[in-house]
């Protein structure tokens, strides 16, 4: 049997790949505990970044409606139904305490949970095939991940009432000019554009990085003084590294 995600581990940068090309990526529980399962064994292995992609037509269509109409229809099925609930939010967790860098690159359709379950995610690249929707509101779901909160520091306040409220499709250029995502290129060049910034990514000072990424998420709702403690932290803990004092040295040199 293939594997629903397949993770692999290339030195520094691990890669994590949605492997349901025949069921257009769709989410169901087992798929969502085990792309949890595969970013928690990626932050185990301390990888400094990830590229987080997907095989066939779409990124992912997100969750497997069929799957979450038999939960609906069936009450003996309740826990398992609250557990598919909870595994959304799991991803958010298990992206944010992530130590690396997460890059996930799109292409396709990108719908519902699919999207939001990556909008936590440090970096986003998309083919100019991409096609965001969050139509959540259109069949009487709500939102997860912390879209509510996260969309609005994106895009803007009017910007995300739009984007929930209505439900639109936004296309790879749209989602850029808005702040969604960082890049766009052309589907035979996403590869390539993911590599190109992970690399990128994995010649900085690794422990600068963490840092980095962890008062970003932890600074949101912090008041000033709190995060210039911490900030303060941060360079007193990296000044400390032999890694730090090399990249100086090197520099000074120069």
């Amino acid at each position: 049997m293939k594997d629903i995600v397949v993770y692999e581990k290339d030195k520094d940068i691990g890669r994590i790949t949605l492997n349901k090309p025949e069921q257009r990526n769709s989410l169901d529980l087992e798929t969502l505990k085990t792309i949890i399962d595969v970013f928690n064994e990626s932050a185990e292995n301390n990888d400094v970044c990830v590229i987080y992609t997907a095989n066939g037509k779409d990124f992912t269509v997100g969750a497997n409606l069929k799957y979450g109409y038999q939960l609906l229809n069936d009450v003996t099925r309740l826990s398992e139904a609250i557990e598919f609930l909870n595994a959304f939010q799991d991803i958010t967790r298990a992206i944010i305490n992530h130590p690396g860098v997460i890059i996930v690159g799109y292409h396709g359709w990108v719908i519902g949970g699919g999207f939001e379950h990556t909008i936590c995610c440090d970096l986003k690249i998309a083919a100019n095939d991409t096609k965001f929707m969050l139509p959540e509101l259109n069949m009487g779901l709500f939102f997860g991940n912390l879209v509510t909160k996260l969309l609005p520091r994106m895009v803007g306040e009017c910007r995300a009432r739009e984007i929930l409220y209505l439900g639109k499709e936004i296309t790879a250029e749209d989602a850029y000019k808005m702040g969604l995502i960082n890049e766009v290129c052309k589907p035979q060049g996403l590869k390539r554009v993911l590599n190109r910034y992970a690399n990128s990514i994995i010649q900085k000072d690794h422990i600068g990085l963490r840092w980095t990424k962890t008062l970003l998420n932890e600074n949101r709702d912090r008041d000033n003084e709190s995060v210039l403690e911490k900030e303060l932290m941060g360079m007193i803990t990296t000044g400390q590294s032999e890694e730090v004092r090399r990249r100086i040295e090197m520099f000074v040199k120069k």
